[in-house]
């Protein structure tokens, strides 16, 4: 049976939002985040001002630099959630199985809903309908197969889109895709494929799998998959916690080696803590640092799986030793656990954190 993927994307949610509840925004270039003299970062921007260059993730002195009338807002995430709580209502209104990517993001198998709709497109409009009607806010949609194929189309025609592959028009949809369109490709992979002659999805196809190999390494099986348009991933209405994590951007470059341990420390014991509460335990520590230059490096550990705060934390400032952390001003830092399993006597709860709701915020589109 061919499945029917819905992904439902908010569009521009954070900067969305504020300008619908503040009518003077509208129109206006619109960037949430901190303040450039705290070296704030683009949490979200409007349409107007994705105009001038700026996007989520960059630096707020840069964005004002790119656009001079940029209107800076303070984050709000109790109201995003708010509005975010309404939006997921009603995709569950659709579905029992949808699964949540953040707070303004989610897959939806379609393939039987509650409308007994025979063809995802009219689940996708029926949604984005109420979500208007809901909430004042647009949002795009991709229809497909599959997940994969279902997230580039949401993105397709942004913002109020409504792209759909059929299993018919796969082949020509996938032709006219460019490389960094494939999961997982950022910038610097894109570029090491580009300078290998792959510059389109069809390229992947007939890739010499070593070349391929030397670019992307353990993920060449699964990009030759994607650039056949074949995902055979579930939408997962219920996802377990994978990692836990924090971090910080300073007002003022750190330089101080046993001031950075001590930061680094407290944020590994915060994940430890979060560990017990949730009755899990970890086998993998990471830290970030971001380097005065932007150079941003992870380093991680893995051994048997605990929730001590002393180990853990123990862990995360021996990571610092394989970084050039007080040789170097730092920005930014950040520590976190992966590879998360249940703890002993933890019981049927203890199975990892189970997300009705996305809860932290993410850099959107």
């Amino acid at each position: 049976m061919i499945r029917r993927i819905v992904h439902i994307d908010m569009d521009a949610f954070y900067a969305s939002v504020e300008q619908r509840d503040q009518p003077a925004l509208r129109g206006r270039p619109v960037a949430v985040g901190g303040s450039p003299a705290a070296r704030g970062v683009v949490a979200a921007a409007s349409y107007e001002a994705r105009r001038y260059g700026v996007r989520s993730a960059m630096p707020m002195s840069r964005a004002v630099r790119l656009c001079p009338e940029l209107v800076i807002v303070p984050a709000d995430f109790p109201r995003y959630r708010s509005v975010s709580q309404q939006v997921f209502t009603i995709l569950r209104d659709a579905t029992a199985l949808v699964e949540p990517l953040s707070l303004d993001e989610a897959y939806l198998d379609v393939t039987e809903n509650a409308w007994a709709e025979p063809l995802g497109v009219n689940v996708a409009k029926r949604l984005k309908a109420a979500i208007r009607e809901t909430t004042g806010l647009t949002a795009s949609a991709g229809v497909a197969p599959n997940k994969f194929l279902a997230k580039i189309a949401s993105g397709w025609r942004k913002p109020d889109g409504l792209t759909v592959v059929a299993p018919e028009r796969m082949e020509a949809f996938l032709r006219e895709l460019q490389i960094d369109a494939l999961w997982g490709v950022g910038p610097v992979t894109a570029e090491r494929l580009r300078r290998r002659g792959i510059h389109r999805l069809v390229d992947v196809r007939n890739a010499d799998p070593e070349v391929l190999r030397a670019a992307v390494g353990s993920m060449t099986g699964w990009l030759q998959k994607l650039a056949a348009g074949q995902d055979d991933r579930p939408v997962v209405a219920n996802r377990a916690s994978k990692s836990s994590s924090s971090e910080c951007t300073y007002p003022e470059d750190l330089t101080d080696l046993g001031r950075i341990r001590d930061e680094i420390a407290g944020m590994a014991r915060d994940s430890a803590r979060w560990l017990a509460r949730k009755g899990l335990v970890a086998r993998t520590v990471t830290i970030k640092v971001r380097y005065d230059d932007f150079t941003t490096i992870t380093r991680s550990h893995s051994q048997e799986a605990t929730s001590d705060p002393d180990a853990i934390a123990r862990r995360a400032v021996a990571l610092l030793d394989k970084t050039a952390a007080g040789l170097r001003p730092v920005r930014l830092l950040g520590a976190g656990v992966h590879n998360l399993e249940p703890s002993a006597g933890a019981g049927a709860t203890g199975e990892g954190e189970v997300l009705q709701l996305p809860l932290e915020p993410r850099a959107e589109t």
